[in-house]
């Protein structure tokens, strides 16, 4: 696993430097799921299967911007799925990314998920694993090296809120759920970006990232296999928990490695609310 989180690091001094760097704008592509690629999008999936394709225990690749998986190293053990530039519209007005891995094994279900990783590209590079039950943070120094800098473990209850989806077309539950936070005096921190949303939460303390069921896209906008389960496994091993307002979602197998789901990710005192609201 040392040689997965090394090649992640590695990864990530390089996306760093293309973000500083190259072209923001949009290429001529899309992706799996239809959304136009970013420059950087595409640069960054082909740094990090370079990066993965040096360490011969990574059986294969599942990347949010290529429809299929990647076959890597025939004896391999580890399956990666991983997001290389989520929030990657958020580079060109100077905002925070991030890259999104999980490392798992036989197939890509919440369950077989074996380590998590998430990188923040912001004022300061960060990295934080989940792994061996517990989360650390790590950051990036001038001399390019990755220093731990503390364990991350949520309160019972936070202060922050972070609701996603189009706000119209939430559902009544939903919406309802979410005013009744913002009445107990929560305070709004959504970016767009789930990468620094859902740390923010983390490095604060507590509180909720919802990305629910909405009329348009009923079931959920964020990806399982790249996005979902890795968060899922941090706020758990972080003292939290993450459901999809009923179920929760390591307990999930997607069919597809592109699915869907609704997503809750928070302090425990804050997904008891998501469970209330949504019918438990």
């Amino acid at each position: 696993m040392t040689e997965i989180f090394n090649a992640i690091k590695a990864s990530a001094i390089r996306i760093r430097y293309a973000i500083e760097n190259d072209d923001t704008g949009y290429s001529h592509n899309q992706n799996a799921t239809g959304d136009v690629q970013l420059k950087l999008d595409i640069k960054s999936d082909f740094i990090i299967e370079e990066e993965f394709s040096k360490i011969s225990t990574v059986k294969e690749l599942a990347s949010e911007e290529k429809e299929h998986v990647k076959p890597m190293h025939k004896n391999g053990k580890y399956l990666i799925g991983y997001d290389p530039l989520d929030g990657s519209s958020l580079a060109d007005v100077n905002l925070s990314v991030g890259s999104i891995f999980g490392i798992y094994e036989d197939d890509y279900r919440g369950c077989n998920l074996k380590a998590s990783v998430y990188v923040v590209y912001g004022p300061r590079v960060e990295i934080v694993i989940g792994y061996d039950g517990r989360v650390e943070l790590h950051r990036l120094d001038a001399d390019h090296e990755f220093h731990f800098i503390q364990l991350i473990n949520l309160d019972n209850k936070g202060k922050l809120n972070s609701p996603g989806g189009t706000q119209k077309n939430w559902l009544p539950h939903h919406k309802e759920m979410i005013e009744s936070i913002f009445a107990d005096g929560y305070r709004l921190r959504y970016s767009g970006g789930m990468v620094p949303d859902l740390h923010q939460i983390l490095l604060k303390g507590g509180g909720l990232f919802s990305y629910p069921a909405t009329s348009d896209v009923p079931k959920g906008k964020l990806r399982m296999t790249f996005e979902v389960f890795p968060f899922a496994q941090i706020y758990e091993l972080a003292g939290g928990q993450a459901i999809d307002g009923k179920q929760r979602l390591l307990d999930m197998t997607p069919e597809h490695i592109h699915d869907t789901t609704p997503c809750f990710f928070g302090s425990n005192e804050e997904i008891e609310r998501v469970k209330l609201a949504y019918g438990n």
